[in-house]
């Protein structure tokens, strides 16, 4: 006989395939036993049938194709025989699904069957039905399960329940026929029938409203009942599970609870007792016990529930923190953040508990256990835990640092009430994780030593000591440099001492070498290399008796290999050698941030850099802070990056000569104003972005484009400074100030008018840069209507640099009741060749309804 022959038994084949060593044998088995079954179908061999089908589920189960053995399912289904439909409908399941056309053939076999008169070939159908029921099977077929579910079979009933599971959720629309049925399931004794009813109930809840309220009023004393039945009942050894009875049912009727009082205050004043008693009498010391507890809790919370019995809750899962269990703890971790919610000062208890979990082992008990303590902090108990999570931080694992730093920072940003609590938990972040800490962090560190004069001694004198043991923390090295070159009189001077402080002495050239070190060490980045150069020449002038060696320092990287540092050395020298009459004005103090508007820019610098980078130029200053309306800040000239907090990736300098004492003395950092011009677009991207259908500019170059943001901040100018120009090649020019010549005079123009709106620009020109334009954009409302969200957006050809200030508001006042203005500087590197023409896009809201309006300017007066 063949061994594989359609005859060949199921348990031979298995045993021959299991007796393959490679990959390549059993493939050749299978191979063969599917010719031979395929042999037998062509042949439609009836007595071997069902045992072909059995042994292509195997293979299935292998991951070979088996397609070829569909129609026989269908075959054995339509047989008379209870033996062949069974393999047939178990054929159907598992090599079948719903999106296969073949099953729409086996819709009359179903029904026939389910209309069957017996019952174990009823169940098959149902069973079958409930596994692969499309929807248009669960319309045909819905008036037969239905009709099974009133029977008095209790094994068919049950069947018929799951399988209007199935039914109502492929076809939502069909379950209030079911709804009278579902109810009354719920009143059966048989164990099986009854679960089945509330996961159907459970279901219907799911897809209808109506039934929610249905079942709401008709079946929610019956599963109290049910519950409390359950929970007091003997021991039943056949459905008792570790020493809990009918846990399974426990949790789908909790379940089905919830669903039921979420929402209303009856039904959940109705189920508070039961819930009460379900979560004191059940033990705890069993996994079973546990997940019943951990239900009854996910039901008290999502219900109206007392506050005693919510109480009750939190202290059930302040136990389960206390387990050995990870996942227990870790579900528990889960639902107390859900319940803080609910009742804040409850959970609040177990806030030792839950610091505990902080220190877990486990990597994932340790990060929830973080965000449940971050969202627990407030203002009365922001110092203990903020002191906890602190001492933590100096032995917790390295991967677990940079989010535990990253919560620690966020605590003391926001809960500060004084700001010396302040600065001194950011100094001890600093010290024990400050390679962890992001640049933003620092950078508002520096802005409120800034605005805290009687605590910058105590600051930079803290930042000593600290880098004496800290030196590795990137972070705090960078603060300590900016701080010494600030402050560093203070230092040696001892201004400002508090009590608090111990005393210590420290002289000049022991703050010289701080910065040396700084400099010279081989794991010092180029941000903190620039910085320290920046803090040398400061202490050049604060500290003359160290000057001369100040001035070896900085000379030894007049070659370095790194451009920026090269750079930085050589105008530094520069500055110390030939001019000394102004070092002291350039090294002067930076201009102090405003520190709340600083957190405004901060708090809303993801929308900023979205604007940004759509209408400015990427800088190379990587996270230097981002000014208003989206203009960047100018790129960094040695002494402005101090000021500037910039990243690791410190751009080199490209001031020009006549801007080089300009940025050297911050004056762009009040008037937010930038020296970097706009990103260069194709003329295809000026048509998408402004979609102006007009006539392009008189330029085949691609052009800039700037836009303002809505996002504002008022800003002030700092008043006119007369200054000495720097030469990097020539050195200080001969005369001491420029000489004061007649400024151009050009007459206003009307930009832009609609029925709406009126654009009015003025010029200035200053006579030594003729190439550059300033420009007051004066904007009027004609309308009846104020405009809200008001942006202003401008495109220029490539010859030309725009650069937008600040808007002086984003709201617009009807009928010319006020106005916005708002000053554009224009540099036209084709002066007196090519004319300025610009394209304006204008959008704003009137009545939270967004309009737009734009056009194009080419009436500039000649000469600009």
């Amino acid at each position: 006989m063949n061994p594989f022959s359609s005859g060949t038994r199921l348990r031979d084949m298995i045993r021959a395939i299991r007796a393959c060593k490679t990959a390549a044998e059993e493939r050749a088995v299978v191979r063969k036993e599917c010719a031979a079954i395929r042999s037998a179908i062509s042949e439609n061999d009836q007595d071997y049938r069902h045992r072909n089908i059995a042994k292509l589920m195997f293979i299935h189960m292998l991951g070979y194709p088996t397609h070829f053995g569909q129609m026989e399912c269908l075959k054995l289904i339509a047989s008379a025989g209870f033996p062949e439909k069974r393999i047939g409908y178990l054929g159907l399941m598992l090599l079948l699904d719903e999106r296969q056309e073949v099953l729409m053939l086996v819709t009359n076999s179903l029904k026939q069957d389910l209309n069957h008169t017996n019952q174990y070939i009823v169940g098959l159908a149902l069973c079958a039905l409930g596994n692969i029921c499309s929807a248009e099977m669960a319309r045909d077929l819905a008036p037969e399960v239905e009709r099974l579910l009133l029977t008095r079979d209790p094994n068919i009933k049950k069947k018929a329940a799951l399988c209007s599971i199935r039914i109502i959720r492929k076809v939502p629309d069909l379950a209030e026929n079911v709804l009278s049925q579902a109810a009354s399931l719920l009143k059966e004794k048989h164990h099986g029938v009854l679960i089945a009813g509330v996961q159907l109930c459970t279901d219907l809840c799911k897809v209808s409203a109506d039934a929610t309220k249905y079942l709401r009023k008709n079946c929610t004393e019956g599963l109290v009942r049910i519950l409390k039945d359950v929970s007091n009942s003997p021991y039943a050894p056949e459905y008792d599970i570790a020493g809990i009875t009918d846990p399974f049912l426990h949790i789908r009727v909790l379940r089905l609870m919830r669903m039921l009082g979420q929402g209303d205050a009856d039904t959940s004043e109705s189920i508070n007792d039961i819930l009460a008693q379900v979560a004191s009498k059940t033990e705890s010391n069993k996994n079973a016990g546990n997940a019943i507890l951990y239900e009854c809790v996910e039901t008290i919370m999502g219900i109206e529930a007392t506050s005693g019995l919510r109480v009750l809750a939190i202290n059930i899962l302040g136990r389960f923190l206390s387990n050995r269990d990870n996942n227990i703890r870790y579900v528990a971790l889960n639902m107390l953040m859900k319940a803080i919610a609910v009742d804040s000062q409850a959970v609040q208890r177990h806030r030792t508990t839950i610091l505990e979990c902080v220190k877990d082992s486990d990597a994932s008990i340790r990060k929830r256990a973080l965000e449940l303590v971050f969202l627990l902090v407030n203002d009365t108990n922001a110092k203990p835990l903020t002191k906890e999570l602190v001492d933590y931080l100096e032995v917790s694992d390295q991967d677990f640092k940079g989010d535990l730093t990253a919560k620690i920072c966020s605590i003391v940003e926001k809960f500060s009430q004084e700001k010396k609590w302040y600065i001194d938990q950011m100094f001890k972040v600093l010290s024990l994780a400050g390679n962890y800490v992001k640049d933003d962090v620092w950078h508002a560190l520096i802005v409120a030593i800034g605005n805290a004069p009687d605590l910058q001694g105590y600051s930079v004198r803290s930042l000593y000591k600290a880098f004496q043991t800290s030196s590795e923390q990137v972070s705090l090295v960078r603060v300590a440099v900016w701080c010494i070159g600030e402050y560093g009189e203070m230092l040696v001077t001892n201004v400002g001492v508090l009590e608090v402080e111990e005393p210590m002495t420290v002289t000049e050239s022991d703050a010289v070498d701080v910065l040396e070190d700084c400099l010279t060490r081989h794991s010092s980045d180029i941000t903190t290399r620039s910085m320290s150069l920046i803090a040398l020449l400061k202490l050049s002038s604060r500290f003359p008796p160290t000057s001369e060696r100040i001035k070896e320092i900085i000379t030894a990287h007049k070659g370095s290999v790194v451009l920026e540092l090269q750079q930085r050395a050589i105008e530094f020298n520069s500055i110390i050698q030939k001019h000394q009459n102004i070092k002291s004005s350039l090294v002067e103090r930076m201009p102090v941030l405003d520190e709340s508007t600083y957190i405004a820019k901060r708090t809303s610098s993801s929308q900023a850099d979205i604007v940004a980078d759509k209408s400015t130029q990427p800088s190379s200053a990587g996270t230097s802070l981002k000014l208003p309306n989206g203009v960047s800040k100018p790129a960094a000239a040695p002494l402005v990056d101090l000021l500037d907090l910039s990243s690791d990736d410190t751009p080199v300098p490209t001031s020009t000569s006549n801007d080089f004492l300009h940025d050297l003395l911050g004056i762009d950092l009040t008037n937010s104003s930038s020296s970097g011009t706009a990103p260069t677009a194709g003329t295809d991207i000026l048509m998408d972005l402004l979609s102006i259908g007009t006539t392009p500019v008189q330029s085949n170059a691609a052009p800039e484009i700037v836009s303002s943001n809505k996002a504002f901040a008022p800003t002030s100018k700092p008043a006119p400074t007369t200054v000495q120009v720097v030469d990097l090649l020539d050195g200080l020019s001969s005369n001491g100030s420029h000489s004061e010549a007649q400024t151009p005079i050009y007459p206003s123009i009307t930009a832009f008018q609609s029925s709406t709106l009126k654009i009015t620009f003025s010029f200035t020109k200053q006579p030594e840069k003729p190439q550059v334009t300033q420009i007051q954009a004066t904007f009027m409302n004609l309308s009846s209507d104020a405009y809200a969200d008001f942006i202003f957006q401008a495109a220029v050809p490539k010859f030309v640099q725009l650069q937008l200030d600040p808007a002086s508001s984003n709201h617009l006042p009807a009928s010319g009741n006020g106005t916005i203005t708002q000053t554009l500087t224009v540099t036209n590197s084709q002066h007196g060749q090519k004319a300025l023409a610009m394209r304006i896009r204008i959008v704003y809201k009137v009545n939270n309804q967004e309009k737009l309006e734009q056009g194009q300017i080419n009436n500039f007066p000649s000469g600009l």
